[in-house]
């Protein structure tokens, strides 16, 4: 859907049709008992939402770039850019009866010149910070709708002691609120009569055409894995790379966390609830708050990526200091993981870390993207998410059988994490944002 939604007039409608298809399935929950002879309806239902969620998320993603390019401080010092750039069109000589005009004052046209370049060094610096706080605002909302309707869901499932119409509300109180809180964003975002510079595949006779759209869209997904497209932008496909280590890395370490609780630390689920609840809780406070942080320390998007997955690494590391005899004595009676009060603490810590990455891996990646692709390759950047989501959980449920032991499970996901810094130390930032500005896709 990629190639259709950078098209300006149907990235609006993708975004809000695939979100109500999303949100539809998961209201029809309501209405399907397991008593019902069509119960079966409710695998093709789930399958619709989570089919729903992905698209609308691709499209949404794909606002990120347009929205950071036309808030006011950005557009400002585009401003000033376009007038140096202006000022210096008009210094330069045009012909050779204005050369010797110019030739007694070259330190004009190399002054303006000086401009322009830092003009566009303090417009990409400014355009990160916009693209990574609109991002990680975006994430700290999320957490906190989603926070404020477990509470709600928890009511009618409490009350109804779980039973299997208790869950069913749940679900379907989801599928609501997922429809009445997209209505802002048919009401707000640009539609139709925005300029996203996308190309299109359009017909000749000005008809548009779905079928056509969709077939070129997987003809393209395979003309931008050709190794020729990848060197043009390296960068990009450098951050990818380490995006496919990380997005499966950080998503492991919340499964692994869960069941090592569940299985070695005996945690009750009342208990796993409350972490369940934490970590998103400080995940609000660590998507605010770290990009105060990048203002107040002059940080690059990269490099406050770079502090995140060192800091998330911390906890399996910490993981395995468990096997130390030293904290299994009765001198210490805590640290390496063996307490459950250790785990609520590490809940805190890894929602505050894990909140923040999910904001600037998006952010960050916006850089990397040519203009007016947005979508196109976010879709690739949501494939390369989904399709390593497996890794991880397979190889730690290698490891847990194998040993009997889930805690040397924490020794992969250390190496697993740390396999993607050298990835993201490679990404040259300056010569990708160049790259994508000059990038044109060649059709074979």
């Amino acid at each position: 859907m990629g190639g259709i939604a950078d098209h300006p007039p149907h990235r609006k409608r993708l975004l809000l049709s695939f979100a109500l298809l999303g949100a539809v399935a998961a209201t029809m929950f309501l209405i399907l008992p397991s008593t019902s002879p069509v119960w079966i309806l409710a695998a093709p239902l789930a399958i619709c939402s989570n089919v729903g969620f992905g698209a609308s998320t691709v499209a949404m993603n794909a606002y990120l770039p347009t929205l950071s390019r036309e808030s006011p401080e950005v557009r400002r010092i585009l401003t000033e850019m376009e007038d140096a750039q202006e000022a210096q069109s008009s210094a330069a000589p045009s012909g050779p009866d204005e050369t010797s005009d110019h030739i007694n004052s070259p330190l004009i046209q190399h002054d303006t010149t000086a401009e322009v370049d830092a003009l566009r060094v303090k417009y990409d610096t400014e355009l990160s910070r916009v693209t990574s706080r609109i991002s990680s605002f975006g994430i700290a909302l999320g957490y906190g709708a989603g926070i404020f309707l477990l509470l709600i869901a928890l009511i009618p499932v409490t009350l109804l002691h779980g039973s299997t119409f208790a869950l069913r509300l749940a679900i379907g109180l989801s599928g609501v609120w997922w429809a009445v809180f997209t209505i802002p964003a048919a009401i707000w975002l640009p539609g139709a009569g925005a300029s996203v510079g996308g190309e299109s595949s359009e017909a000749p006779n000005g008809q548009w055409s779905t079928k056509r759209e969709i077939v070129a869209a997987w003809k393209r997904l395979g003309g931008m894995l050709r190794w020729s497209e990848i060197k043009k932008l390296r960068n990009t496909f450098k951050y990818l790379a380490a995006w496919f280590l990380l997005s499966d890395g950080f998503t492991t370490i919340t499964s692994t966390a869960i069941l090592f609780g569940k299985t070695t630390l005996n945690m009750q689920a009342s208990a796993l609830i409350l972490v369940g609840v934490l970590t998103p809780t400080s995940g609000i406070l660590g998507s605010l708050a770290w990009p105060y942080l990048q203002r107040r320390y002059q940080w690059s998007n990269l490099r406050v990526i770079v502090i995140l997955v060192l800091m998330a690494s911390a906890i399996p590391a910490y993981g395995c200091l468990g096997f130390l005899s030293v904290f299994h004595g009765d001198s210490i009676r805590f640290g390496g993981l063996t307490t459950q009060g250790e785990m609520f603490a590490l809940a805190v810590y890894f929602g505050s870390v894990y909140g923040a990455f999910q904001g600037y891996a998006r952010a960050f990646y916006a850089e990397l993207l040519p203009p007016g692709e947005e979508a196109r390759w976010y879709g690739l950047f949501s494939i390369t998410d989904k399709s390593s989501s497996f890794i991880g959980p397979l190889i730690v449920g290698l490891i847990a059988d194998t040993t009997g032991n889930i805690r040397y499970a924490f020794f992969f996901l250390v190496v697993m994490i740390w396999l993607a810094v050298p990835l993201l130390a490679r990404v040259d930032v300056e010569r990708g944002r160049k790259d994508a500005r000059e990038y044109r896709y060649a059709a074979s």
